[in-house]
């Protein structure tokens, strides 16, 4: 097995030649910067992320501009980012930092990971981009590498396989004396997962583990780590009511807990007669026809989408909740939307997402 002082100066070294180091969030130590991007890649690719961070920054320059947003616009600009709760841990956590903490962001991991949406190994990653904390991290990637370099067997998601994939990580970190190489060590663990040590093919012979890696030694790239044990994944059905009156298209607030929570939608009901029902509280007189059926897949489930478009005969009642608006087609990039429902109004008018 590979020597355990031997690991750190050898990810050290290949990380500054091989690494990356043009990402938008790196080459800097703004910790507002450094935590919009730890949040927006946990489970999203960073090709995804680039043009979200680019769009806070401009909207939300800083720490403050971001907490005294309205949480409307966090969540429009967030919308199609998915994982939603993220969004509004983030706008909490500005809060918090700007108005609790006079705008500057705790220096360590244990104080981050108190912090709403920072859980131990996004709190450490910030310590260590930021401030140059000697502090492991352990997102995906960096279990992809510790399970086939060191032959780690189990499933990662395993509380007893985590826990010891945490002691692992922690014997592994190089001395604190150079907070750059502390720095470059936290990418390098990132930079491999994300570019050699793939889930699919890993590129073996670029890696500076190669010699030593027991997946590869002993052939169990596609073993290593060990899947999530399969489950059957649930399908559940919903219908939704698309309402057109004019150019306008009726939209309700979800509540803020649950799936899609605190985005806009469309009127949804268990069936299609309990939609008819709530068409009529709209008003009489709504022509109803069917759309093409969508699904949408979440993460531990399958969500299937029966749309009905309603147009409007006579004008609609007036609306007296504040969380149900019609929104104009043409202003609707200013509502966050499921990225499901957009995608059905963007059809509807004949334009991409």
């Amino acid at each position: 097995m590979l020597a355990l002082t031997d690991f750190s100066s050898r990810l050290i070294a290949w990380q500054r030649i091989h690494g990356r180091h043009d990402l938008p969030w790196q080459n800097t130590r703004d910790a507002y910067r450094i935590w919009l991007s730890e949040i927006m890649l946990q489970q999203t690719q960073v090709s995804t992320v680039i043009p979200y961070y680019a769009r806070f920054l401009e909207r939300f320059p800083t720490v403050t501009a971001l907490a005294d947003a309205p949480i409307d616009d966090v969540m429009a600009l967030w919308a199609g980012l998915g994982y939603y709760s993220r969004a509004r841990n983030l706008h909490r956590c500005a809060q918090v930092v700007a108005h609790e903490r006079g705008g500057a962001f705790p220096r360590t991991v244990d104080e981050l990971a108190m912090l709403p949406g920072i859980g131990r190994s996004t709190a450490a990653a910030i310590a260590s981009f930021a401030f140059g904390a000697r502090a492991t991290i352990l997102d995906g990637n960096v279990k992809r590498v510790l399970a086939r370099v060191f032959g780690v067997e189990g499933f990662p998601g395993e509380k007893k396989v985590e826990n010891a994939m945490w002691t692992l990580a922690e014997s592994l970190l190089p001395d604190a004396a150079n907070k750059d190489d502390v720095t470059a060590y936290t990418q390098g663990l990132m930079d491999l997962g994300a570019t050699l040590c793939v889930r699919g093919k890993p590129d073996c012979a670029r890696c500076p583990f190669a010699s030593d890696c027991v997946a590869k030694v002993e052939g169990r790239q596609r073993e290593l780590p060990a899947a999530r044990p399969k489950k059957a994944v649930p399908t559940r059905k919903t219908w939704m009511l698309v309402l057109k009156d004019g150019d306008s298209v009726l939209l309700q607030k979800r509540p803020s807990t649950g799936i899609w929570g605190g985005l806009w939608s469309l009127p949804e009901a268990e069936d299609e007669a309990a939609l008819l029902k709530v068409a009529r509280n709209l008003g009489s007189g709504w022509k109803l026809e069917h759309l093409a059926p969508l699904t949408h897949t979440f993460t531990h489930f399958k969500l299937d989408i029966e749309p009905r478009l309603g147009q409007a005969i006579h004008p609609p009642r007036e609306l007296t909740d504040i969380e149900t608006v019609w929104a104009p087609f043409a202003k609707i990039d200013a509502y966050g939307l499921p990225a499901p429902v957009r995608k059905l109004l963007d059809a509807l008018t004949g334009t991409l997402i």
